[in-house]
């Protein structure tokens, strides 16, 4: 366990540099914007897209995989959604506690920690659980929410789900590099070189803006926020590893990256969605920092877990 702790305290003390330098505004919050903003379309994109460019179709997609994280991850969600209205509380917020719930911040944090980690045959299931949270559970929510306040689920719906993943350079990306690999075509030198020197921005740049984004949270709607950590940390990458290991047949490697996956805190992206909506964002954003906190010890203990 110790061992383990040691590898990954380096990425959540870039976390928590990040938040030192946001709670004493020698980061202003226009400084974490426009950080956020170059990791999210540079840094990660070059990453993401190096990535899949460099591996196979069949290293990314995996059906049993693939229907192992949705089986988890939908079962997750409906639990969380039924208990949410045992607790009188409204479809739409319901279904925002469940995406809470679900949705890990694989993209800012999985991606870089996980494949140092646990080595570079992790990327392909990383990059699967990325492409599924985005595609599948990102349009899920919307759907649920345009239905709950009445609006008619027609192809304005589809095209506004359509351009959301157009305008996502992390879909953008995963997809091209797909396509390049699909067609055989490989990296020139050069470009590869590119790609890492601009992607080796992302591991860094990401956890430090993590941080800095934290500092402005408050601690409200504190009850329903330790319960969502809760179901994000533990119940998650529990489900995940009962499907994983038992249910379907997956690969023993790719499962554990799964269930490290799913052991990522609440991703932030869940807070915009909260904030565009107007539902819970107060209790989303106390969610979003304590399962960061915490996520040092539960990503630690799963990694030990699923490396031993």
């Amino acid at each position: 366990m110790l061992p383990i702790l040691l590898k990954t305290l380096p990425f959540f003390a870039l976390i928590g540099t990040g938040y030192l330098a946001g709670r004493t505004r020698f980061f202003p919050p226009e400084g974490v914007a426009w950080l956020t903003k170059f990791v999210f379309f540079f840094a990660l994109s070059a990453m993401l897209f190096r990535f899949a460019a460099n591996l196979s179709l069949s290293e990314i997609f995996d059906l049993p995989f693939v229907l192992a994280y949705l089986a988890a991850s939908s079962l997750l969600y409906a639990l969380v959604m039924a208990l949410s209205r045992l607790r009188g509380r409204s479809v739409e917020e319901a279904a925002m506690e469940a995406q809470c719930a679900q949705s890990g911040n694989t993209g800012f944090l999985g991606v870089p920690m996980l494949v140092v980690l646990l080595g570079p045959q992790a990327a392909g299931p990383v990059l699967m659980v990325l492409t599924v949270d985005m595609v599948v559970f990102s349009s899920l929510i919307t759907l649920i929410i345009t239905g709950a306040r009445g609006g008619a689920l027609g192809l304005h719906t589809v095209k506004a789900l359509a351009m959301g993943w157009v305008k996502n350079p992390m879909v953008v990306s995963i997809v091209a590099g797909l396509i390049w690999s699909g067609a055989a075509l490989p990296v020139p030198g050069p470009v590869n070189e590119y790609l890492a020197i601009l992607g080796a921005a992302a591991t860094p740049g990401a956890l430090f803006a993590i941080g800095a984004s934290l500092a402005g949270r408050g601690l409200t709607r504190l009850p329903d926020a330790v319960w969502l950590s809760f179901a994000k940390l533990v119940l998650h990458p529990a489900l995940c590893a009962i499907a994983a290991f038992w249910l379907f047949p997956v690969d023993p490697v790719a499962a554990g990256v799964m269930v490290a996956a799913a052991s990522l805190p609440v991703a932030g992206n869940v807070y915009i969605l909260a904030q565009h909506y107007g539902v819970a964002p107060q209790r989303v954003s106390t969610a979003i920092l304590i399962s960061t906190a915490a996520s040092i010890l539960t990503v630690t203990t799963i990694i030990a877990w699923i490396t031993g």
